[in-house]
């Protein structure tokens, strides 16, 4: 207990100086932001904004970029109450219960029920991660080269549960990301693989253009395809504070709602939206009246709002303590702490103990200021959704491109980040969904390295992955999960055929 304290009280000496409070402030700013503006999101935000951290110091960029991921939950909660339009994916089930009470006349109260519930997550999520954190990275110290590849192997197919649309079509994704990840010169044997003798690919695919690209340039081109009216209810705000009565129905459902987002968040594949329709689904069946969700229940916004606030905080607990990246997002965080010279994993919290303790003080600090900020500013942050996005677009393609080649002073990096918009575009229409592709070209690299090593130290024996204990569960868990994903999807084609 006392260590814990020491560890928090080292943590706010490092998020509380100017510098990182002004980076802490920018990065719940832009999150709210981008999370008000739907369509963008903090997956494309965050890799828009990659090329432009690599010359801050390296806790200052971190929390930035933390605070546009926890930030978007915050903004995303304002479209979904006010336009019944998310702007975050996660926030799609408040939509349900928000919007009613905006037509009801009840804005303010579920706007600042959402604000307390996020809060009281962040809050409560922190405790959690200052307490499980050590224990965790102590545990990964216990692995070997075999663990970390058969949790490499966990997590990936843990990605594809959540992935959208054809089972099969997010495994492809997956090999393609490996398959762009094992790109450049072979360190072992000097030999340049997939390169087609093009010299700047010897190094390998950067990471910056491939995410800019897959996820900024490609929904810049989809956004553009849309057209949507929308009707905003910012006139009928009186008071944010919700009555006494909505608070003594909200704390059951925020509290459930930031321990399921907690526990979903720490698991590989979970994260935000995992979260919010499981705290939805969870208050529906608790709920003594569930008719009433759907309608106007309170509960179907705190309780959501919460979990997915909680999620998108504890997603980082798997990428500081394991080295692994839960989801997209997480994944660019991976990136750009590579970028900036720091390995995710356990001996981060030894190595590094002002950044991962800063890290974890300013969650705290930035969901203070997403309170302060959010509540007063709803109105200033609906107005911006009568901005047209045909006016948005050419400013973020212009910034892109400008970071982009800020890196190595390179136009081959903007033609690659060109090239990875027109296939992610691609991607999109087909229904392929480029988060396992991200997640597979971080991991690809560093599951040969660690399948290497266990080859290594076993002589050429492939049994090392079955003979450890820890390594043979994950691999088992690994095989129900992929079994369970893909049975019913073969039993359904089966069962179409027979239709027809």
């Amino acid at each position: 207990m006392i260590d814990m304290l020491q560890n928090i009280s080292i943590g706010f000496g490092v998020a509380l100086t100017p510098l990182n409070l002004l980076y802490c402030f920018l990065g719940v700013s832009i999150g709210t932001l981008i999370g008000v503006l739907p369509g963008i999101g903090p997956v494309a935000t965050i890799a828009m904004l990659l090329p432009f951290t690599f010359k801050l110091p390296s806790i200052s960029a971190l929390i930035m970029l933390a605070g546009i991921y926890y930030g978007a939950q915050y903004g995303g909660s304002t479209t979904s109450i006010l336009v019944n339009m998310p702007g975050e994916a996660s926030s799609v089930v408040t939509c349900l219960d928000g919007y009613a009470m905006t037509l009801q006349g009840r804005a303010g109260s579920a706007l600042g029920i959402a604000a307390i519930g996020s809060f009281t997550a962040g809050c409560l999520t922190i405790l959690l991660i200052a307490f499980f954190a050590p224990p965790l990275a102590e545990l990964a110290f216990r692995f070997s080269a075999a663990e970390y590849f058969s949790l490499m192997i966990l997590g990936l197919i843990s990605a594809v549960i959540l992935a959208h649309g054809s089972v099969f079509k997010a495994i492809a994704m997956i090999f393609i990301g490996l398959l762009l990840g094992l790109v450049g010169t072979d360190v072992i044997s000097g030999i340049h693989r997939f390169t087609f003798q093009i010299s700047e690919l010897s190094d390998g695919i950067e990471f910056a253009p491939l995410a800019m690209g897959l996820f900024g340039f490609s929904e810049i081109i989809r956004n553009l395809e849309g057209k949507s009216k929308r009707e905003i209810f910012v006139s009928k705000i009186k008071s944010i504070m919700p009555t006494w009565f909505d608070i003594k129905v909200s704390w059951k459902p925020i509290i459930r709602g930031s321990l399921i987002g907690s526990m979903l968040g720490i698991l590989p594949g979970g994260g935000a939206i995992l979260s919010s329709f499981t705290s939805y689904t969870v208050e529906k069946k608790l709920s003594k009246n569930p008719e009433r969700f759907g309608k106007g229940a309170i509960e179907g916004v705190a309780g959501p709002e919460s979990a997915n606030n909680a999620g998108a905080q504890m997603s980082f607990i798997p990428l500081l303590t394991l080295g692994i990246p839960p989801n997209a997002v997480i994944a660019l965080m991976f990136g750009a702490m590579m970028i900036h010279g720091i390995i995710p994993g356990p001996n981060v919290i030894n190595e590094c103990p002002q950044l991962f303790w800063g890290l974890v003080a300013s969650m705290w600090i930035g969901n203070l200021m997403l309170v302060i900020l959010n509540l007063p500013l709803i109105r200033i942050w609906v107005q911006l959704l009568k901005v047209p996005y045909r006016f948005l677009y050419p400013s973020i393609l212009l910034f892109c491109c400008i970071g982009i080649y800020s890196i190595n002073n390179s136009i081959f990096d903007i033609i690659l980040t060109i090239v990875f918009g027109l296939l992610g575009y691609i991607f999109l229409k087909t229904g392929c969904e480029p988060a396992p592709l991200l997640l597979g070209f971080i991991l690809g690299p560093l599951m040969e390295e660690n399948f290497r090593r266990a080859m290594l130290y076993s002589r050429g024996n492939p049994f090392i992955f079955l003979n450890r204990p820890i390594s043979l569960s994950m691999l088992i868990i690994a095989a129900l999960l992929l079994l369970l994903i893909i049975i019913p999807s073969i039993r359904g084609k089966r069962e179409k055929v027979f239709k027809e």
